[in-house]
């Protein structure tokens, strides 16, 4: 392939190499509004490939595999194995601009990224060149996310401690356009798959209903959608997260809505800034988390950067956090309300805006209720989420000493000064 760049600027830009003419041939596909996206698949789409060829992770993989071809030089196998990957994701655009630019290169050399004469003052051409960008944009982020791969045996840093009920962790670099998935293991959390993943058309930071944006926090699936009852547009199914979650709702966020989900019959990706505020993972990849995660006990820390650490790195801020969590655990035990309360921020609310006097109540009816028992805490975990405030996302069974079982409370803590401080607290099982 006769490109005039060097071996790691052709890993980077090869996809996005293009004969255009493949663009202008048919509708570039369009990333806007989801209503426009509504619709059942036709006579007309592609037959699907097999269930082997569906294989999670599979169809990036295979194009990387045709870069690291095209960078040493090798571009007819490069070209046979391009043509391959089309044939199995027709809908791959990548893959369809991977042969374009392979079948250019025998006719002659391309010179720039998207090398072709535009239609002038044309709406098709315009559409076709926006189409490319989107196209270059998702194949940069695909090759960075595989050249820069977390450190061995790291974790986000948002993960403290997980309890072996959550089996499973996700978490997403939006800056990459990049969701991890994590198995939880008696040796900790371990990375066991990453796939490319879609967010929002203008990024993300969420603040209100509509602004297309994807939110950034500590979040949980809540349930796993059947995709029987949903429309063709949210592919294999959906996961919805507890978007807005109790710090949302403390900033005054707004929204709902905010899933997991894949994509249409006749797309296999999206652009990286896509959706309406959802994250939007290809077909294959998305039918991996469904069949892996658990709902209600599966976090999800969406954040605009991860910061990769060693698990014993964050032991310091565990254990620390982990005596004050414990000397609330005394206070309740004790039935000590004064000491007790401490614990509670001013401006705390419970489910349906209960306030702190209210929620006092609660507390005097839970201590009398343990009648001098150790109230004891199990399953814990904690996450935690720092931007303009450091806030830790607590959960854990509460169990009087003697009972078999007790409710699952989740509580949100936020630092004030030297002091952590409960401001969300209540029963999620």
């Amino acid at each position: 392939m006769s490109v005039p760049l060097s071996a790691p600027g052709r890993l980077v830009a090869t996809a996005a190499l293009c004969l255009a003419g493949l663009l202008l041939a048919a509708p570039a596909m369009s990333q806007g509004d989801k209503e426009k996206k509504k619709r059942r698949a036709t006579a007309s789409a592609p037959q699907p490939v097999s269930a082997e060829a569906l294989r999670d992770g599979q169809a990036e993989a295979r194009l990387m595999a045709v870069y690291k071809l095209v960078a040493e030089g090798r571009g007819r196998e490069a070209l046979v194995q391009a043509e391959s990957l089309a044939r199995d994701y027709p809908n791959f655009q990548l893959a369809q601009l991977a042969v374009g630019d392979l079948l250019m290169s025998r006719t002659r050399p391309i010179r720039h990224l998207g090398d072709v004469a535009p239609e002038p003052d044309s709406a098709r051409s315009l559409q076709a060149a926006a189409t490319l960008t989107e196209l270059r944009t998702e194949s940069r982020q695909r090759v960075d996310a595989q050249r820069s791969r977390p450190p061995e045996n790291s974790v986000p840093a948002q993960f403290l401690e997980l309890s072996p009920r959550s089996r499973h962790a996700i978490a997403v670099d939006a800056s990459r356009s990049r969701l991890y998935l994590f198995e939880n293991t008696p040796k900790g959390l371990q990375l066991v798959a990453d796939y490319y993943a879609s967010v929002g058309k203008l990024g993300i930071e969420k603040e209100v209903e509509g602004d297309q944006r994807t939110p950034l926090g500590v979040y949980f699936i809540t349930s796993r959608l059947d995709p029987a009852t949903l429309k063709d547009f949210y592919g294999a199914g959906a996961l919805p997260i507890n978007y807005p979650n109790p710090l949302d709702q403390s900033r005054g966020k707004t929204g709902s809505g905010i899933w997991l989900h894949g994509t249409p019959p006749d797309q296999f990706a999206r652009a990286p800034l896509a959706t309406d505020g959802c994250l939007v993972l290809a077909n294959p990849d998305l039918e991996r988390i469904l069949r892996t995660v658990e709902p209600r006990s599966t976090p999800v820390v969406i954040a605009r950067q991860l910061q990769w650490v060693q698990p014993h790195s964050v032991a310091a801020e565990r254990k620390s956090f982990e005596a004050v969590l414990n000397a609330w655990r005394t206070a309740k035990t004790e039935g000590d309300m004064k000491r007790l309360l401490g614990f509670y921020a001013p401006d705390f609310q419970s489910y349906r805006k209960k306030p702190l006097d209210e929620w006092t109540q609660v507390l005097q009816a839970e201590t009398r209720a343990l009648k001098g028992r150790e109230l004891q805490l199990k399953d814990k975990s904690y996450l935690r989420w720092t931007d303009s405030a450091d806030t830790m996302v607590v959960t854990f069974g509460e169990v009087a000493e003697g009972a078999r079982t007790g409710p699952t409370k989740r509580q949100y803590w936020t630092r004030r000064g030297q002091q952590w401080q409960i401001f969300f607290e209540g029963v999620i099982g």
